[in-house]
């Protein structure tokens, strides 16, 4: 028996949160937003994905409000709104989870500091060295000590092995935007 379309008949919060974060792959092109995704073919090379769900999961992102598609130098590129960068905590949770649960000999493959004070993020999203949650824009990622042998070749996956990157700058900035001067060293 397949699932169904969608939870009309839930009277539940969480089940209309599941309307627009709940389809597969869908944390994935969001956790590639944070890390500073914003192209279509940026999206569709790193994750894997096939085209047609791409796009689908995309209208759905934009059409919630979650995503803004914005066009410049003819190149659309996918932004999280506020209401986007709302979903840090349940991405990162998700994250710790599946570290905790699916691998947890191999330890973090990615890390997270906080920028301010360069403390690594507890397994919570708590900064031990200011005792603040930061936000994502505060968040330094590299990674982690589970990283492993490189897999990915994709453009996405070098720049994310490259080095710190600070969480919603884009990793590819348009030649001569502000963005290209917002990654972090």
């Amino acid at each position: 028996m397949g699932l169904g379309r969608g939870y009309a008949g839930q009277d539940c919060s969480l089940a209309r949160a599941l309307e627009v974060v709940g389809e597969r792959w869908t944390l994935l092109v969001l956790r590639d937003c944070f890390y500073g995704v914003t192209q279509f073919g940026d999206f569709q090379v790193h994750l894997d994905i096939p085209r047609a769900v791409l796009t689908e999961r995309l209208k759905t992102l934009t059409g919630a409000g979650v995503l803004e598609r914005h066009a410049h130098a003819g190149v659309v590129h996918y932004l999280l709104t506020e209401q986007g960068r709302e979903l840090w905590p349940t991405v990162f949770a998700l994250t710790q989870w599946g570290e905790r649960w699916s691998a947890p000999e191999e330890g973090a493959r990615r890390s997270f500091s906080h920028a301010a004070c360069d403390a690594e993020l507890d397994s919570t999203g708590w900064c031990p060295g200011c005792g603040s949650r930061p936000a994502p824009d505060e968040l330094i990622t590299r990674e982690g000590p589970g990283a492993g042998e490189v897999v990915r070749t994709d453009r996405v996956s070098a720049a994310l092995r490259a080095g710190p990157h600070r969480m919603l700058t884009p990793l590819f900035p348009e030649p001569g935007s502000t963005a290209a001067e917002g990654s972090a060293t």
